[in-house]
C-alpha cells in the first residue's frame, strides 16, 4: 500500500487503494507520533465512512488513545472541536471527489493540520511491518456531541455583523454532503430565505452532479428563482463557491477580493495583506495593487495558506477553489463560514451580488487543463521545462504559465494566463500535447 500524505491528507479509491487495515495502522501511527489522547472523528456521509471510522478508532485504541465519534459533520466542525479542547481531529472524507473515493485528514489540538515533519514520521511507521489493530465493531456516538457542535454553530452565528440576513433569497447546494443537515437551517435561523438543493445524502451521491465541482443546477435555480445569491459547498463543506444574481460563478479569487476590500475598509485586514496560492488569477493581484493591498503567494494547498497566516499573524487567505481562511474566527477553511461572510458583505453593501463581484476584480483570461498520469509522475515537469520557458518568454509580463502535479491524484495540472482567451487556450492545448507526447514516449 503506497498512499502518502498529499496537499490535504491521504486519499484514494475506497476499499481498493485505501483499505481498512491500512487505515487502522494509520490511526495507530498517528496517535503514536502526535501523542494525542482523544480524537474527535467525523465522516462526510460516504457509505464507506463508518468502515474507515471503525478502522481509525481501532488504531487509536491500540495506541492507548480514546475517541469521540461525531458522525456526519463538516470538516471545519472537527477542526473547531480540536481548537477548543485538547482533542485531536480526524475527518474521513475525500472532499470534492466522487463517492467511490475516501480519505483521512487530521487536526492537532489547536485546530491546525499536521506539519510536514509529523506526516513524514507517520509515513515511516507505516512502511514498517506491524500487525493490524483489532477492529472495533461498533462506534459509540459521542455523549458530548451536542455541546461540541453547538460551540461551532454559535461561532458561525456570531461571525455575522448584520443584525439579520432578511430580504436575501439564497439557493444552497450542499453537494449531498456534510453541509446538508447544517447550512440551510443555519441560514434560515439568521433570517435568509433559503431554497435548498442536493441536500439528501444517501452515501453514494456526494458531489454527484452537484456542489462546487458542478454548479449547473445551482446556476439554473438562481436564475429561475431570481435569487440574490447561490452557494455551493463541496462534500465535506470546507470550501464554498457562489453564483451571482445573473447566474455567473463567483470563484474563490473573487470571494477573497471581496473580503479583502471589505476587511481593509473596516481596518481589520492586518498589514493590509491577503494570502493566496500560485493558482490565484493575475486579475486578483492587479485589483489588490490598485487598492494598495499586499498579496503573499504560497504553494497550492490550504496547509501552506494556514502556515503563512499563522506565522505572520495575517487575517485573510484562501484559494481559487473556495477554500478560504479567516484565522480570527476559525483555524481552517470553513465553507459555511465563507458563505455567511459573503451574505453578510452582500447585505451590508446594498449592492447586487453581480455588482459586488464585478467591482472586486476583473479576471484575466485563464485556461486550466489536466493530464492523467499513469502514476504520480515526478520527471515530466522537468522534461516540459524548455517548452514552458519558451511560452513564458513570449508572454513576458503580460501572462504566466504554471504546471504542477496534483497533491491528491495522479494528474498533471496546467494553467496559462494571458491577455486574450484564444492565446491562453492555444498555449494550454500546446502544453497538453507536449505532456501527452512525453508520456507516450516514456512507456
Amino acid at each position: 500500500m503506497g498512499l502518502k500524505f498529499g496537499t490535504d491528507g491521504v486519499r484514494g479509491l475506497a476499499l481498493d487503494e485505501l483499505e481498512p487495515e491500512w487505515v487502522a495502522k494509520l490511526g495507530l501511527a498517528t496517535a503514536q507520533v502526535t501523542g494525542i489522547e482523544t480524537f474527535a472523528i467525523g465522516i462526510d456521509g460516504r457509505e464507506t465512512g463508518p468502515i474507515f471510522a471503525q478502522a481509525l478508532a481501532s488504531g487509536f485504541r491500540e495506541a492507548g488513545s480514546s475517541y469521540e465519534y461525531m458522525g456526519v459533520v463538516p470538516t471545519p466542525a472537527i477542526a473547531h472541536i480540536s481548537s477548543i479542547d485538547k482533542f485531536g481531529g480526524a475527518v474521513i472524507s475525500a472532499s470534492h471527489n466522487q463517492a467511490e473515493y475516501n480519505g483521512i485528514k487530521f487536526f492537532l489540538p489547536g485546530g491546525k493540520k499536521l506539519p510536514d515533519d509529523e506526516q513524514s514520521k507517520i509515513e515511516i511507521i507505516l512502511q514498517e511491518e506491524c500487525a493490524t489493530p483489532k477492529f472495533i465493531k461498533k462506534l459509540l456516538p459521542s455523549s458530548l456531541r451536542g455541546d461540541l457542535m453547538q460551540s461551532w454553530l454559535t461561532l458561525l452565528r456570531n461571525s455575522v455583523l448584520s443584525p439579520n440576513l432578511g430580504d436575501l433569497l439564497v439557493v444552497v447546494d450542499s453537494a449531498n454532503g456534510a453541509a446538508s443537515a447544517f447550512a440551510p437551517q443555519l441560514f434560515k435561523e439568521l433570517g435568509a430565505q433559503v431554497i435548498s438543493i442536493h441536500d439528501k445524502p444517501n452515501g453514494r451521491n456526494i458531489n454527484l452532479n452537484s456542489g462546487s465541482t458542478n454548479m449547473g443546477d445551482l446556476t439554473r435555480t438562481v436564475k429561475d428563482t431570481s435569487a440574490d445569491l447561490g452557494i455551493a459547498f463541496d462534500g465535506d463543506a470546507d470550501r464554498a463557491l457562489a453564483v451571482d444574481s445573473e447566474g455567473e460563478i463567483i470563484d474563490g479569487d473573487h470571494l477573497i477580493a471581496i473580503f479583502a476590500n471589505d476587511m481593509n475598509d473596516r481596518g481589520v485586514l492586518r498589514d493590509e495583506t491577503a494570502v493566496v496560492s500560485v493558482m490565484t488569477n493575475l486579475g486578483f493581484h492587479l485589483a489588490m495593487k490598485e487598492l494598495n493591498i499586499n498579496t503573499h503567494v504560497t504553494p497550492v494547498g490550504d496547509r501552506h495558506i494556514s502556515q503563512a497566516l499563522q506565522k505572520n499573524n495575517w487575517s485573510l487567505g484562501g484559494e481559487q477553489s473556495g477554500h478560504i481562511i479567516f484565522p480570527d474566527i476559525a483555524t481552517t477553511g470553513d465553507g459555511i463560514l465563507t458563505a455567511l461572510q459573503i451574505l453578510d458583505v452582500l447585505k451590508r453593501s446594498e449592492k447586487t451580488s453581480k455588482e459586488l463581484s464585478q467591482s472586486s476584480m476583473q479576471k484575466s483570461p485563464q485556461s486550466l487543463r489536466a493530464v492523467t498520469l499513469p502514476i504520480i509522475e515526478t520527471e515530466i515537469i522537468s522534461e516540459m521545462k524548455p517548452f514552458i520557458d519558451e511560452i513564458e518568454r513570449s508572454l513576458g509580463d503580460t501572462g504566466r504559465v504554471l504546471v504542477r502535479l496534483s497533491g491528491t491524484e495522479p494528474i498533471l495540472r496546467i494553467m496559462v494566463e494571458a491577455p486574450m482567451q484564444k492565446q491562453v487556450d492555444a498555449y494550454a492545448k500546446q502544453l497538453v500535447k507536449i505532456a501527452e507526447k512525453i508520456l507516450s514516449t516514456s512507456k
